[in-house]
């Protein structure tokens, strides 16, 4: 009967043990949401940026950079853009075409292109897309899914899901 008993106390600290490096391996190995915070640079005198980034992936795994940002001009001008950079070699925006958002409800927004804009000096690399988000933000609303579809050259869209949290980021650039 001793030995029973002494095996069964043997066995507990070792249960415990195994559900404490169970816990770890969990915490480590368990994929966190993307948090990202909005960041304030001053460009120079009077030029102020404010931005969010997030790290997405499409629906067939490729990772995307969005980076929704407000930049306020020394005369008080501002604009609101979303830029998208894919990071596969293949992606090549179509420039003459919208980006389209779409919720969960089935509204559908449109933003315009102004990838011509980043840079009037070096013209735009094909995987990387600029666009004019100010008029669709307000009307979007966090607590419903968001899917965007890029427009590709090839003709096949690309479709990137957006978390809740990114939405509230891009929306607090807005209003900065």
């Amino acid at each position: 009967m001793n030995s029973i008993y002494f095996n069964a106390s043997k066995i507990r600290p070792m249960r415990w043990l195994l559900a404490a490096w169970l816990c770890v391996l969990v915490l480590v190995c368990s994929p966190l949401p993307a948090v990202a915070a909005v960041t304030q640079i001053e460009e120079y005198p009077g030029q102020m940026l404010y931005q969010s980034r997030q790290t997405l992936q499409d629906q067939t795994g490729n990772s995307w950079q969005a980076i929704a940002f407000k930049r306020i001009h020394p005369e008080g001008s501002a604009i609101v853009s979303l830029r998208l950079v894919g990071f596969a070699d293949e992606v090549k925006f179509d420039h003459t075409q919208p980006l389209a958002l779409t919720t969960s409800m089935g509204q559908t927004l449109t933003a315009k292109d102004i990838s011509s804009e980043i840079s009037q000096n070096t013209p735009t690399p094909p995987n990387v897309a600029e666009y004019d988000i100010k008029s669709v933000l307000p009307q979007l609303q966090a607590e419903i899914p968001l899917h965007l579809t890029l427009p590709m050259v090839t003709g096949s869209a690309i479709e990137l899901q957006i978390p809740s949290t990114a939405i509230e980021e891009w929306q607090a650039v807005s209003v900065r």
